[in-house]
């Protein structure tokens, strides 16, 4: 049994504290490595892709919600319905109203279970996905 001051229950402290020092350590070195990835994902497959992205600028939280209250856009919600339908299995962990060539697109991120991440492109007037790389 531990006892409330003994040298058990110092040592089950000791080990908790470890343990959550690692488990921070883990979670941001997963979330470094998430970015790298998705860095190198989207440089990689299609040269021309960098190019029309680097034309899109995307909007704001407040922005967004704008457009949503004048009917402008369709809401995030069916944006992302639209990524997961194009995307099974896959989890949507980005998404942004975007500027692209004069028109407002929902540029969302999914991350599939093997681990590699999509880019879908959903047209934000229609919902309709409009691309994924």
């Amino acid at each position: 049994m531990l006892q409330p001051d003994g040298p058990d229950m110092r040592y089950a402290a000791l080990i908790l504290s470890v343990g959550a020092a690692g488990l921070i350590g883990a979670m941001s070195w997963y979330a470094l490595a998430q970015d790298t990835t998705e860095t190198a994902t989207v440089a990689a497959p299609v040269p021309a892709l960098r190019l029309s992205q680097a034309a899109h600028t995307c909007l704001s939280p407040g922005d967004l919600r704008e457009a949503v209250a004048e009917k402008r856009v369709v809401e995030p919600v069916a944006a992302i319905r639209a990524a997961q339908a194009a995307v099974p299995r896959a989890e949507i962990v980005r998404a942004n109203l975007c500027r692209r060539d004069e028109a407002l697109v929902y540029m969302l991120t999914a991350l599939r279970r093997d681990g590699q991440f999509v880019h879908v492109v959903v047209d934000a007037r229609s919902g309709r996905v409009a691309g994924q790389w």
